[in-house]
């Protein structure tokens, strides 16, 4: 194993602040005017170059980078592939300190320290052996199958719905969430970035469009834009466009973010638009009150359930062609939407009998 380079210097005041810095623009004041207004506009442009919840962890994982090297007493600037082999073992290993990282989380970070490098107009070289070699091992080593959330069925779906509270404004919300959510396969952040209209909030990332026949959800995912379009249900009580309604008409919102947090006892309704961590709190807690996966202990359920299950629900429970719900789902592959078909019934297709035996 590398060791660290004895002669790099202690990071000095610029390289501990590291953190603070942003993308190298020029600055405008220094700018004749008619460019001024470029430069603060090629900033915002770079700035949604990365949704909110990436950037945001993207940030945490360099904080968490330039703690390490101030600890170990190396700098985080320039990039240096033998202190970043190091760090990335440290992630793995934990330390001795603390939990250590599993592999996602260690090739997230490691994109993260890439993306910052590169905005510092450093180059960090991927290939070189002391991170290559190194993340190999850690792949090798650690690697584990992915590990997938339980779908929630639409039975399950029915029992969840069952234990809101439909006396105030916010089991209402969390009905249309639920059903919203399963109906269009949306992950969480998908959910909560909805508008009323079209591109009416800066933060938004999507908007729906309420039809006679249904609904119809433009939503800006990874792979870019995306229609979604969700038909009226057989009964009121499951139908997510009724659902949806009912929560826009009682919450009086007719424009900005769709789902909102609901104040004043569950009677009134904010501005803020609700966190996607809302929607994994509230698919956990439904699941477990409405005792979904009974055979499994509490501990155990909880890890089960998260805004993803309804996202695979939709996968496992829809039965129609793979291709529909590819589409629904916005998935580039078919591959990538068998992952999402996850059957309790494992055995329901026996090849061993289907050949003969």
């Amino acid at each position: 194993m590398t060791h660290l380079p004895s002669e790099t210097p202690p990071p000095s005041s610029s390289e501990a602040n590291a953190d603070q810095q942003t993308l190298a623009l020029p600055n405008p004041s220094a700018l004749p005017i008619a460019h001024a207004g470029l430069a603060e506009q090629a900033r915002a442009y770079a700035e949604a170059s990365r949704s909110a919840n990436t950037q945001r962890a993207y940030e945490a994982d360099w904080r968490h980078f330039t703690a390490w090297c101030r600890r170990q007493g190396v700098a985080a600037l320039p990039a240096h592939p033998p202190t970043l082999g190091l760090y990335l073992s440290a992630c793995a290993s934990g330390e001795g300190r603390r939990k250590p990282d599993c592999v996602s989380t260690i090739e997230r970070r490691l994109s993260a320290l890439t993306w910052h490098y590169a905005e510092r107009g450093d180059h960090l070289d991927r290939a070189d052996r002391h991170i290559a070699l190194v993340m190999a091992g850690i792949r090798r080593t650690h690697g584990r199958p992915p590990v997938q959330k339980e779908a929630v069925l639409p039975d399950d779906l029915k029992a969840m719905l069952a234990v809101l509270d439909q006396s105030g404004l916010r089991g209402i919300r969390d009905r249309a969430i639920l059903l919203i959510g399963f109906a269009g396969g949306f992950r969480r952040s998908e959910i909560v970035g909805l508008d009323c209209g079209d591109k009416q909030m800066g933060d938004g990332t999507g908007w729906i469009e309420i039809l006679p026949e249904g609904l119809v959800v433009t939503v800006k995912a990874k792979t870019g834009w995306r229609e979604v379009v969700i038909g009226r249900g057989s009964s009121p009580i499951t139908c997510p466009v009724h659902a949806l309604e009912t929560w826009l008409k009682l919450s009086r919102i007719g424009h900005g973010p769709v789902f909102r947090r609901v104040t004043g006892q569950g009677k009134e309704t904010g501005v803020d638009r609700l966190n996607d961590r809302h929607v994994a709190r509230l698919v956990k807690q439904a699941a477990l009150a409405a005792g979904v996966r009974g055979d499994l202990s509490e501990g155990e359920r909880e890890e089960k359930f998260a805004g993803h299950s309804l996202r695979a629900g939709l996968a496992t429970s829809a039965e129609i062609e793979e291709r529909h719900v590819q589409k629904q789902l916005g998935h580039a592959s078919a591959e990538m939407t068998r992952r999402y078909q996850r059957r309790r019934d494992r055995f329901r297709i026996n090849l061993t009998k289907a050949a003969g035996l």
